[in-house]
């Protein structure tokens, strides 16, 4: 008798003989990893990129106290509260623009740190007051008595004056630069007991000297009373001129400076940034061409999904030459065939010439010449049963020739 023997069952919840015989497909943490750790790089390589520029052209200083600049050292919160007021803001960037408009009644407000000592000399004897704002190369010329006398940091200061404009306002953020009071002038705002900000008469005209302009920036304008300081001194008059180095957009705007008569080349009219975006696309590009490039490798060879026998591919071709009766494309074709594969049978070369062609076939084969003639180089057949007539002959000379043996 066989003995009986008892199966073995695996413990419920064990699944190890299971799994032994299975493969999991499942795409795994280090697959999923090697596929995308490329895409991941690049992206990482561009976002560096990005911050990278914006660093480094993102804190591109604004136009200092310029009426139409928002950026944090603009004026134009300044000139909308003139404007506000009534008063009449025309900002220029020459010196003729501001003679043309600088008439008794008006102010003269220059902002200008690039001012010419001729161009200050042409604004000392126009008519209107004058207010200069910061630390001018010209500054003996536009505002003559007034002397620089030392520095200060700048600060939140009280008026310590008479000045009703620095009595109303208050405390504001003033300094920068200090002066010696002319005689018949006012000073207030006093850094170690020296004004930063001077106001006193010039014949018919009142001339202000402010050491800096930065209660009068957008960043500064609503701190303590500099609103009110600016808009004091700014609006006394009706008429503000407003003369501030040029922006691009300007006329005659040249990098770098006043405009001049040069003008701007090119390189002035593009616009901010665009060589960082140059970067950043090539950058771009070199990377993906990197990432998606083909890496040449040695040769590997394929099967191909589909087989076509030479005899398929040759009936094929007849059938074509036959569907548009091109009898004499398929006779050159015979003939051109027969030749390639009798002439070197022959000895002969391949550039000879038709004569010496059959001249060799007749001595070869013993056929007449000029039927060789005829059946090589004559015109081709008019139908189709004497297109098969004529491979067949050119196959039965290319046996006779085969069957003579090499020359």
């Amino acid at each position: 008798m066989t003995p009986m023997t008892t199966p073995t069952l695996s413990p419920p919840g064990d699944t190890t003989a299971a799994d032994a015989g299975s493969t999991s497909v499942s795409p795994t943490l280090r697959t999923l990893w090697r596929g995308w750790r490329g895409v991941l790089a690049i992206a990482l390589i561009l976002l560096l990129t990005a911050v990278v520029t914006v660093v480094l052209t993102g804190s591109r200083e604004s136009r200092p106290l310029d009426p139409r600049d928002t950026g944090l050292s603009g004026s134009a919160a300044l000139a909308a509260l003139l404007a506000e007021q009534g008063v009449r803001v025309h900002r220029v960037t020459t010196v003729d623009e501001a003679a043309a408009l600088a008439r008794p009644g008006t102010l003269l407000l220059v902002t200008a740190a690039g001012l010419a000592e001729h161009d200050a000399r042409l604004l000392s004897v126009l008519p209107s007051d004058r207010m200069i704002v910061g630390v001018s190369a010209a500054l003996h010329s536009l505002a003559p008595g007034v002397r620089i006398d030392d520095t200060a940091r700048l600060r939140s200061r009280e008026p310590g004056c008479r000045l009703r404009a620095a009595t109303l306002a208050g405390s504001a953020y003033t300094g920068g630069v200090v002066f010696a009071t002319p005689s018949g002038g006012v000073g207030c705002y006093l850094a170690d007991g020296k004004p930063s900000l001077v106001v006193y008469p010039d014949g018919p005209r009142t001339v202000t000297v402010v050491g800096s302009g930065d209660f009068m920036s957008n960043l500064r304008l609503g701190e303590d009373g500099n609103a009110a300081l600016a808009m004091n001194l700014a609006g006394r008059r009706d008429t503000v001129v407003w003369l501030t180095d040029p922006a691009p957009g300007d006329p005659g705007y040249a990098e770098g400076g006043v405009a001049g008569p040069q003008g701007r080349s090119l390189y002035d009219l593009m616009p901010d940034g665009i060589g960082w975006a140059v970067l950043q696309l090539c950058v771009a590009v070199l990377l993906a061409a990197f990432w998606r490039g083909r890496r040449l490798g040695p040769v590997v060879a394929e099967r191909l999904p589909v087989i076509v026998r030479a005899t398929e591919t040759v009936e094929g071709r007849g059938r074509l030459y036959r569907a548009r009766r091109a009898r004499d494309r398929a006779t050159a074709a015979l003939r051109a065939a027969t030749l390639d594969r009798t002439v070197p049978r022959l000895g002969l070369a391949r550039a000879a010439g038709p004569e010496e062609i059959i001249a060799s076939l007749a001595a070869r084969t013993g056929e007449d010449p000029l039927e060789l003639r005829s059946l090589l180089y004559g015109p081709a057949p008019t139908d189709d049963a004497a297109l098969v007539a004529l491979a067949a002959r050119l196959d039965a000379l290319e046996a006779r020739v085969r069957e003579n043996g090499p020359a």
